[in-house]
């Protein structure tokens, strides 16, 4: 049984990759971004409901993670100031561009992990429970 906390984690986690995906789609390139977030936002919604496929959520672990890589931020901190100075989500340099998809590559890697855990610890114990009731009907 997956605890309250991980069902709102995920939960939540896919209502923000739609709010992403929705935001992507004045992108200059929505037809790469809004798919992205759609799967991280659907993934996590089959979380939600404590439906896991491990070995997808690893494989798109691993996909998203290699492709953040493309996208590594060249200065982060200054990218961090110049997103709390401006106030708006608006993208005044490519550099903030390229610093959010990194981001974004990074935290939904980190949603895709976290199903890849809780659903290997849900599969475990559903099959830990299989071979008790089996040895006590045995």
């Amino acid at each position: 049984m997956m605890s309250k906390a991980w069902k709102r984690f995920f939960g939540i986690s896919s209502v923000l990759f739609l709010l992403f995906a929705y935001w992507q789609i004045n992108d200059p390139d929505p037809e790469w971004w809004v798919p992205v977030y759609m799967i991280a936002a659907i993934s996590a919604g089959f979380a939600f409901f404590g439906k896991f496929n491990v070995n997808i959520s690893v494989i798109l672990t691993f996909t998203y993670l290699i492709a953040a890589v493309f996208f590594w931020p060249e200065n982060i901190f200054s990218w961090i100031g110049q997103e709390w100075e401006q106030k708006d989500l608006s993208m005044k340099t490519q550099g903030m561009e390229i610093n959010r998809e990194f981001f974004g590559l990074v935290v939904a890697a980190v949603v895709f992990a976290l199903e890849a855990i809780i659903g290997r610890n849900k599969r475990l114990l559903e099959n830990q429970h299989k071979s008790n009731s089996k040895s006590t009907i045995e």
